[in-house]
């Protein structure tokens, strides 16, 4: 889902141009739109018949402020009432009611500009532009006349060059059978948006809507893989929460990297759309937002719900079908505790949108945990009928926690107030600990009991936390404990002798993992406050300066991270994540003394990972391990010309232990995690550790319920 935020204006009020809230009734307003583009000049001509709600004589718009609009047609006039940044504040007073026609024209050609999210993370965005290379336009462009926290239906006509082609939400000119203007949608839209380009078309009709892809060159192969997905993935989740609110789903190339979703299409970049395993992660993601987000849209003033829900129900869902559903879990806590430190950690209710990895593991993993928990309470079927009444309640309204927490209470006749006050209205984690662990036989076979514990420094939170114990004979028992309180005590009858105890082994659980279930991973490193980045001194010029550029990329907006070469240092830091840089790295030889779980032969300039052997003149590797708590890492290009690669890439690797990538560009060819250890949270009733099965999983799945 795509938000943009406005400006702050320099008058009377700021506005988030999407970000709707629920102070009263929520005006809608109607645009008929006619709009021509000029791409070499960025210029935009409109003439906008505005449809207003009646009993109400004047309203406040934003518009661009280069735009000049003037009242045409209708019995109104038309103020000045301030500018801040780029948009304009107008005030339209209508003598008499009825339909008002705006015309206006002007230039938006805003640069691409550089966001930082993180150590070595950035991404482009733009205000809104209209170029020789295509159109972007949003409400924060200020490219229509948007009434502060409105919604809006529209018809939108636009003339563009021969070879163009433009597209909105909701249904289009180049639906079969479909007359009537270029683009409508008379469902209330929270923006209304208008992308162009030269593109070229693909289509295939699915039940009720089109799924359609709009590639910048032909491409038939790839058309038809995602064309294909599109019918799977809209099938899939209308089964599973509702059917598909609009007309079609469109795959559109833009013309920078980009991972934006709006209503009934989603923006992808020419080299994000190619990646061959998008279609099968960020793809179903960017569907489900026509649901959560752009289906039902956000109450901002309560916090952005959405993105955890998709997340849980795109990300979360495509890995559990493939029996990975613990692994993302496991990555989500362990996200939370690598990056979200200090003053960093907020409640869901304050999350509003993405900025930075401290944010997505809030607003996107710990949320996807709460929903998680809040299945594993009620169960699959009322979870899916909750879904459902929420999806039913508000489709086309803005909805907040609140909305979600009456839904599920609908359909559970449950009081899950105290659940979501404490997970969305709270920030932190708790830690569990478990004690008084014993087992005796008994006539019929053997009772196992204990205590589970919170023993966070804050209040305890709501739990059901699962308990697995492995038996001698028969499969695993599962347990789940409510521990409500400081601590619980627990019984639990086997038929067999038990083997091992864990306390919530598939990370099912919001909580804080202990260290031995986080092994080190790029996350350690790049979400640490403090750190030293050593160049290899001894590394040829070409090399030692492409080290420089990496570490100077990784360190920007840092100021606990500082980067000096490898002869300038007599001794290491112990109280600060650590980088070594390059084979030639004098420290090299502490890491080869720390090995666990690869070899590491400087000399030659080898290194084994993943049961696989690399040399230094064929593959850059990059791995992780912890000393004593203290995260280190190694990253060592096999050419120069790979380094701006390395630097750009491995901060989106963050949950990977151990990497190696091959050639300039780089490419990747290993990558994986180092295996977790033993917890205080598992207990062994003996010497002997043999090898366990673990607890099967089942996927969500639409027929966990009726339609």
């Amino acid at each position: 889902m795509r938000k943009f935020l406005a400006s702050a204006l320099l008058i009377t009020f700021s506005i988030a141009t999407t970000g709707l809230t629920r102070a009263g009734p929520v005006p809608v307003i109607g645009h008929a739109i006619e709009a021509r583009l000029d791409p070499q000049a960025g210029e935009i001509q409109v003439r906008d018949r505005l449809t207003l709600p009646e009993g109400r004589a004047s309203w406040d718009f934003l518009l661009h402020g280069d735009l000049d609009p003037r009242v045409v047609d209708g019995d109104a006039v038309l103020e000045r009432v301030g500018r801040g940044d780029h948009l304009e504040q107008f005030r339209l007073r209508q003598r008499s009611p009825g339909p008002v026609t705006l015309a206006y024209a002007g230039r938006i050609r805003h640069d691409l500009d550089s966001v930082t999210e993180g150590v070595g993370r950035e991404r482009q965005s733009t205000t809104g532009i209209i170029a020789p290379e295509g159109a972007f336009l949003s409400g924060a462009s200020g490219w229509y006349p948007q009434v502060p926290g409105s919604l809006q239906t529209f018809d939108l006509e636009v003339t563009l060059p021969e070879d163009w082609r433009a597209i909105s939400q909701g249904a289009g000119p180049e639906r079969e059978g479909r007359a009537g203007p270029a683009w409508s949608e008379s469902h209330p839209q929270d923006d209304i948006y208008l992308i162009a380009g030269p593109y070229v078309l693909y289509q295939e009709p699915g039940p009720g809507f089109e799924a359609q892809v709009w590639l910048r060159r032909p491409d038939p192969e790839l058309a038809a893989a995602y064309l294909a997905a599109t019918l799977d993935y809209v099938d899939l989740y209308g089964r599973l929460i509702g059917p598909y609110p609009y007309a079609k789903f469109a795959l559109v190339e833009n013309f920078w990297e980009t991972g934006y979703g709006m209503p009934s299409f989603t923006l992808l970049g020419p080299q994000v759309i190619r990646l061959p395993f998008i279609i099968h992660t960020s793809y179903p993601h960017e569907i489900l937002h026509n649901w959560w987000g752009n289906g039902v849209y956000v109450d901002y003033q309560g916090g952005n719900w959405s993105e955890g829900l998709t997340a849980y129900l795109a990300d979360h869902l495509m890995k559990e079908r493939a029996g990975q559903g613990a692994d993302y879990r496991r990555d989500a806590l362990k996200s939370y505790a690598d990056y979200v430190r200090g003053g960093e950690d907020f409640p869901l209710t304050a999350f509003r949108a993405r900025h930075g990895a401290a944010s997505q593991a809030i607003g996107y993993g710990k949320s996807a945990m709460v929903f998680h928990m809040l299945r594993r309470r009620l169960g699959d079927d009322l979870f899916l009928q909750g879904l459902g009444r929420f999806y039913q309640d508000n489709r086309f309204r803005t909805a907040d926690w609140g909305d979600l927490r009456h839904a599920f209470e609908s359909v559970s006749n449950q009081d899950l107030r105290p659940f979501f006050d404490a997970w969305t209205t709270r920030e932190g984690a708790p830690r569990l600990a478990l004690a008084r662990v014993g087992a005796e036989p008994q006539r019929d076979g053997f009772r196992v009991t204990g205590v589970l514990e919170q023993d966070q420094r804050g209040a305890p939170y709501p739990l059901r936390v699962p308990l697995v114990v492995h038996q001698e004979q028969g499969p695993p028992v599962e347990l789940a404990v409510a521990l409500d309180g400081r601590s619980s005590p627990f019984t639990l009858d086997l038929a067999s002798p038990p083997v091992r105890l864990a306390v919530d082994p598939g990370f099912d659980t919001f909580r804080e993992l202990l260290p031995e279930e986080s092994p080190a991973a790029l996350s350690n490193l790049f979400g640490s406050e403090q750190g030293l980045i050593l160049l290899p001194g001894r590394a040829p010029p070409r090399s030692l300066e492409g080290y420089r550029a990496l570490a100077e990329a990784w360190v920007k907006g840092h100021p606990g991270w500082r980067i000096a070469l490898d002869t300038e240092v007599d001794q290491l830091p112990e109280d600060a994540a650590l980088w070594l840089l390059g084979w030639e790295n004098r420290f090299l030889s502490e890491l080869d003394r720390n090995a666990r779980g690869f070899e590491l032969r400087p000399q030659e300039g080898a290194v084994q990972l993943g049961g696989q052997s690399f040399t230094r003149s064929d593959a850059s590797p990059a791995l992780t391990l912890l000393i004593d708590g203290q995260p280190w890492g190694w990253v060592a290009a096999s050419t120069p010309s790979a380094l701006p690669g390395l630097a750009r890439k491995l901060p989106h690797y963050g949950k990977y232990g151990y990497l190696v990538f091959t050639g300039d560009e780089p490419r990747n060819i290993l990558k994986g995690q180092w295996a977790p250890g033993d917890s205080a949270l598992a207990h062994w009733f003996g010497e002997a550790r043999p090898e366990l099965a673990t607890m099967p999983e089942r996927a969500l799945a639409p027929d966990a319920h009726g339609p």
